[in-house]
C-alpha cells in the first residue's frame, strides 16, 4: 500500500473520530447506519482472543468431566466403580444443565437491561468460583452443588458471549466470528479431555491408554487439579474482559447516543485502516421502544412472530442437545458401558476430541457461505458416520480413533451456525433473553441424553448404541429446515 493511501485511511479514520468528537450523526438511524457499513472486523483482534479465553474455559468446563468422571466418582461416592460411572454421572450433569437453564433464565435478561459487559463480569466470576468449589468438595454432594453454580454461570456466559460477538461482528461475517471464538472453545474442550486422560487415567501402553499417564496408588486427586485449573482460567478471564467496550448496539437501544457514537467512531477509525468505508444507508430501519426500558421476557411473549421463533428454536437445540451432551459428558462412559476399558475409551475420546478443533476451524472458514439451516443436516450425516466407523472397526483402535474424530467433527459442526442464527432471530432489546431462552431451554435435552439414553447404552450393540445418540441430531436437523433465514441480513430488518 503507497505512503499515500495509508495516509488517506488515516485521514478518514481522524475525520470519523472528530465528527464523533463534534456531536453528528447522534441518531439511532445514522449510528446503526455506520456500523452496517463496517465489512470488517473493527475491534482489535485481541477482544477475540479476550472472548475466545472465556469460552476456552466454559467449555474446558463442559468437557473436563468427560473422562475424569470416572476418578471423581470412584473417590466422592461409595460403591462407586468404573463400570457403574455412567449411572453416577447422571445427577452431576443432569443438575449443572438445570443450573445452566436456571443461569441464562435469570441472568441473561439483567444484559438486556444493565448491559453485555458487565454482564460478562458477573457469569465469569460465578463459573470459576464453581469450578474452585468443584476443586476442592469433600463429598459426592458438595460436588454436584458445584457442577450447578458452574451450570448457572456457563449458561448465561454462552448466552452474552454470542450476543455480543453478533452485535459487533460485520453483518456478513457473524457467523465466521462466532465461529473464531468457537475454536477456543474446541481448545479447551481437547485440554479438559486431554488432561482427564493424563490426570486421572492409570499409565496404559499405548493404543489401551496413555503410557505418560498419572494416576494411580499414589496420585487419585488428579481430578481436583483439573478444577483447580479451571478457576485459575476463569480469573484469567475476567482480568482481560475489562478491556472489552459495550455493544453499540444495546447502547443505541438504551438513548445512551454519545457512548454509542464514540465506540462506532473508534470502529470506524480501524476498519478505515482496511480500506476506504462506503457512505451509510440513507435509510436504515430502526428497532422499536429505542431507549426504553423494556422487559425482555414480555417483549418476546408478547410478539407471535417472536413466539414462533422461540418454539422452533428451543425444539432444534433440545433435540440436537441430546446428541451433543450425549458424547460431551458421557462418550468416555458410554464405551466404556460398552465394555472398553476406562484408560482404553479415555483415549478414544481424547483422540477424538482433536476432530472439535476441525469443526470449528471448518466453520470459521465456511460458516458465512451457506445458510445458516444447511449446517444441522451436514453436521447430522459427519456424526452418524463416525458411529459407524467405530462399530465397523470392532477391536481395531486405529479406527476407532477415526471414528471418535469424526464423531467430534460432526456435532458441533452446526453449533456456530445455530449460536449465530439464534442471536439474529431476536431484537437487540432482548437479544440475549431471547437467545438464552432457547438455548438454556434447549439444554435440558442434554439431560434427556443422560437421564434416558444413557442407560439403555449397555443393552445395545456399539452400532445401535451410537446410531440412537446421533439419530436425534438428525431429527433436529430436519426441524431446522424451518423458521427465516438470517444469513446476511440486517438485525433489525429480520426482528423489528
Amino acid at each position: 500500500m503507497s505512503t499515500e493511501a495509508t495516509h488517506t485511511q488515516q485521514q478518514e479514520g481522524a475525520r470519523f473520530t472528530r465528527d464523533a468528537g463534534a456531536g453528528r450523526r447522534h441518531t439511532p438511524a445514522s449510528i446503526l447506519a455506520r456500523l452496517d457499513r463496517i465489512d470488517v472486523w473493527s475491534l482489535p483482534f485481541l477482544f477475540i482472543g479476550i472472548l475466545g479465553t472465556g469460552f476456552l474455559f466454559t467449555f474446558y468446563d463442559i468437557f473436563d468431566i468427560n473422562v475424569s468422571f470416572i476418578q471423581s466418582c470412584v473417590a466422592l461416592k461409595p460403591g462407586c466403580t468404573p463400570e457403574t460411572a455412567l449411572d453416577a454421572l447422571k445427577v452431576p450433569v443432569v443438575l449443572n444443565l438445570a443450573g445452566y437453564v436456571v443461569g441464562t433464565l435469570a441472568l441473561s435478561p439483567l444484559a438486556d437491561r444493565y448491559g453485555r459487559r458487565n454482564m460478562l463480569m458477573v457469569t465469569m466470576a460465578l463459573t470459576g468460583l464453581g469450578s474452585l468449589y468443584n476443586a476442592l468438595a469433600p463429598d459426592y454432594t458438595q460436588f454436584v452443588i458445584a457442577r450447578i453454580i458452574t451450570g448457572i454461570g456457563i449458561g448465561a456466559d454462552l448466552a452474552i458471549v454470542n450476543t455480543f460477538i453478533g452485535e459487533v461482528a460485520p453483518r456478513r461475517s457473524r457467523a465466521q466470528f462466532t465461529s473464531l471464538v468457537f475454536i477456543m472453545s474446541a481448545i479447551g474442550a481437547v485440554l479438559g479431555i486431554w488432561l482427564g486422560l493424563f490426570l486421572t487415567t492409570p499409565a496404559e501402553p499405548w493404543p489401551h491408554g496413555l503410557p505418560f499417564a498419572q494416576a494411580g496408588p499414589g496420585f487419585e486427586t488428579g481430578w481436583r487439579w483439573m478444577y483447580a485449573l479451571g478457576a485459575v482460567l476463569a480469573l484469567v478471564a475476567i482480568a482481560l474482559r475489562f478491556e472489552l467496550p459495550e455493544s453499540p448496539r444495546w447502547l443505541v437501544g438504551q438513548g445512551r447516543l454519545d457512548e454509542a457514537d464514540r465506540v462506532v467512531a473508534d470502529m470506524e477509525a480501524t476498519a478505515a485502516k482496511h480500506g476506504p468505508l462506503r457512505e451509510p444507508d440513507a435509510e436504515v430501519p430502526v428497532e422499536a421502544h429505542e431507549g426504553g426500558r423494556t422487559m425482555p421476557f414480555r417483549e418476546l411473549f408478547s410478539n407471535p412472530t417472536y413466539v414462533r421463533r422461540i418454539l422452533l428454536l428451543v425444539t432444534v437445540w433440545f433435540v440436537g442437545y441430546v446428541t451433543v451432551y450425549g458424547f460431551a459428558a458421557g462418550f468416555t462412559s458410554i464405551l466404556t458401558a460398552l465394555g472398553y476399558a476406562p484408560p482404553e475409551a479415555g483415549l478414544i475420546v481424547a483422540v477424538g476430541a482433536v476432530g472439535f478443533i476441525g469443526c470449528a476451524t471448518i466453520s470459521a472458514i465456511w460458516g458465512d457461505r451457506l445458510n445458516r439451516k444447511m449446517w444441522l443436516p451436514i453436521a447430522a450425516a459427519v456424526t452418524f458416520a463416525g458411529g459407524v466407523i467405530i462399530a465397523a472397526g470392532g477391536d481395531d483402535r486405529t479406527i476407532a480413533f477415526l471414528g471418535a474424530f469424526v464423531i467430534f467433527l460432526g456435532f458441533n459442526l452446526w453449533v456456530p451456525a445455530t449460536y449465530a442464527r439464534s442471536a439474529e432471530n431476536f431484537p437487540s432489546r432482548a437479544r440475549t433473553t431471547g437467545f438464552g431462552l432457547v438455548d438454556g431451554i434447549g439444554h435440558l435435552g442434554g439431560g434427556i441424553g443422560v437421564l434416558v439414553i444413557a442407560p439403555l447404552v449397555p443393552k445395545m450393540s456399539t452400532f445401535g448404541a451410537l446410531s440412537l445418540v446421533s439419530g436425534f441430531l438428525i431429527v433436529a436437523a430436519v426441524i431446522g429446515q424451518f423458521g427465516i433465514e438470517t444469513r446476511n441480513k440486517r438485525f433489525e430488518d429480520v426482528s423489528p
